[in-house]
C-alpha cells in the first residue's frame, strides 16, 4: 500500500480516523498529535496584539494631517 495522510480524531477512548480507508490486519500506522487549533490560534492573536501595541502605544508621536503628501479621496474623517 502507498503511504497516504488521513486526518483523524480521538473521542476520549478511541482514534477514528475521517475517511474510510481499507487497511490490512498488520498495516503500520504512524500518529501524530496537533495542538489545539484554538491555542495556536491564541498564540497567533497574542503575538499580533503585543506588536499591535508596540506601534500604537500612547508614547507614539501623532503626525499632524499637513505631512500627508496625497489625501485619501475616500477618506471621511477630518
Amino acid at each position: 500500500m502507498k503511504t497516504i495522510s488521513v486526518s483523524a480524531h480521538f473521542d476520549g477512548e478511541r482514534i477514528h480516523l475521517d475517511e474510510r480507508v481499507e487497511l490490512s490486519p498488520r498495516a503500520r500506522l504512524i500518529v501524530t498529535i496537533l495542538p489545539d487549533a484554538d491555542e495556536e490560534r491564541d498564540d497567533w492573536f497574542q503575538a499580533a496584539m503585543q506588536r499591535f501595541n508596540e506601534a500604537y502605544n500612547e508614547d507614539e508621536e501623532d503626525y499632524p494631517l499637513d505631512s500627508i503628501i496625497e489625501k485619501n479621496p475616500n477618506y471621511e474623517g477630518i
